[in-house]
């Protein structure tokens, strides 16, 4: 099993909207490191800290679990979508997206600034410079301990 962080904007997709659906496609990414990553290496029984970016406070806000490997991301055939392709078409897909399901919301979100305090997190890739990927592993140590942070 992995872990990993993915990231979304809380106006656009939040942990409320995944707790109300139960199950939803992780669509939209348009970056290539991270689609490789969506393609190749996010598989079924995978745990996510889902994490609210870009917002008042940015923070780890839940857990979700990969329930369908990667497969093509359909909003990019779309030209009506948030996020179409022209380039990527049925028979020649670029982008890929998973389906994730809700398993919790943290009673208590843990934020960016509060994990920068916490010794144990500093390794972890959100806390790097320059890190923007919507998506990246993190190890069970740090899945275990926002999770408990959050309870």
């Amino acid at each position: 099993m992995n872990y990993w962080l993915f990231k979304t904007e809380p106006t656009s997709f939040s942990i409320d909207d995944l707790k109300r659906k139960k199950r939803e496609h992780w669509d939209g990414v348009r970056n290539y490191q991270a689609r490789n990553l969506l393609r190749d290496d996010v598989k079924k029984g995978d745990q996510v800290i889902f994490y609210h970016s870009s917002c008042n406070v940015p923070a780890a806000v839940g857990i979700a679990e990969v329930v369908k490997e990667g497969y093509p991301d359909f909003t990019a055939f779309d030209k009506n979508s948030e996020h179409p392709d022209p380039k990527s078409t049925k028979e020649r897909p670029i982008w890929y997206m998973v389906d994730i399901a809700f398993k919790k919301k943290f009673s208590k979100p843990v934020s960016l600034h509060d994990m920068r305090t916490i010794s144990q997190l500093h390794d972890m890739r959100l806390l790097q410079k320059g890190n923007r990927l919507s998506l990246f592993p993190i190890s069970q140590k740090h899945f275990e301990l926002l999770s408990e942070l959050g309870a």
